[in-house]
């Protein structure tokens, strides 16, 4: 009896914890949908604004501009980690714990000077763990990261590059790819000349060109330069967050569903075992009784 007490215990407390993991997926599929939105609508106006400033870096139309200058060697430089504020998305924040120490590492070994800045209360948690310095910590960026609350941020970055106090900015966060694929990386948002290729591959395949294109600027280089590169950072700065959202979400969405399955199957086993112990107790109990009334005669 004590033993089916305990499993009809266990599996009550299984059913309840599988209730809480089912609505946990349940919100992050809703907010996963909701990311994925704004960070599609937004993925168009990144590339297309990645694509003009990576062809004025290349054609050389854009003169000496001091956003799009490669310094080296580079001396001081900023990592920016983006993890989240919550737990239970699996290895979402290890993979880009992981990527960040490797770059955190290769800092070292060049003997670059390198600031640590941290977004999301598990990075926060795991550099003090690790006794890394951060020079600055973020938390007020969610599942829902707002471009006001992102611009001091920015405009933070881009007065310490061009005043020469740092020599590169880089990002470490989840970049998403697809539904079913994200990968931790580490990318250099400034100096913009260090845009990644793949931002404008889709485009020159599709035309099957390698023309460079030339630029016309109404009325001056200057004035559009100096207007359209910043915020083409801001821009590719928000988009690695909107990218971090939405890979948040399906981790979350990923592991609570696993749980889910596992409870369930747990669930099942549970009841197997009482079925089996309580169909014990009944065979144990009627043999009692047969073997009392056999000895009454």
């Amino acid at each position: 009896m004590a033993k089916t007490r305990e499993l009809v215990s266990r599996r009550k407390a299984i059913r309840n914890i599988r209730k809480i993991t089912r609505t946990m997926e349940l919100i992050a599929t809703a907010r996963f949908k909701k990311a994925l939105d704004r960070a599609t609508e937004a993925e168009a106006f990144t590339r297309k604004i990645a694509e003009v400033a990576a062809d004025l870096a290349r054609s050389g139309s854009s003169g000496q501009h001091p956003l799009l200058a490669t310094r080296s060697p580079v001396k001081k430089a900023i990592l920016l980690v983006i993890c989240s504020n919550r737990g239970l998305c699996g290895g979402y924040n290890a993979g880009i714990l992981r990527e960040a120490n490797l770059r955190i590492r290769r800092a070292k070994e060049q003997n670059i000077s390198l600031d640590v800045e941290a977004s999301g209360k598990r990075g926060i948690n795991a550099f003090k763990y690790q006794k890394v310095v951060t020079v600055a910590t973020y938390t007020q960026f969610d599942d829902k990261p707002k471009w006001e609350d992102l611009e001091p941020v920015a405009r933070k970055y881009l007065a310490a590059f061009l005043a020469g106090e740092v020599d590169q900015v880089d990002v470490a966060y989840m970049k998403f790819l697809t539904a079913a694929r994200q990968t931790p990386v580490v990318e250099t948002l400034l100096p913009l000349a260090g845009l990644p290729q793949d931002t404008t591959k889709k485009v020159k395949d599709s035309q099957q060109t390698s023309v460079p294109v030339d630029y016309e600027f109404v009325p001056n280089a200057s004035e559009i330069l100096d207007e359209l590169l910043p915020q083409s950072f801001r821009t590719r700065l928000f988009k690695c967050f909107l990218d971090a959202a939405v890979s948040e979400q399906i981790g979350r969405r990923v592991t609570m569903k696993a749980a889910t399955e596992n409870a369930d199957g747990m669930i099942k086993t549970i009841s197997r075992q009482y079925n089996r112990a309580r169909q014990a107790n009944i065979t144990k109990e009627i043999s009692e009784v047969i073997g009392g009334a056999a000895a009454l005669e």
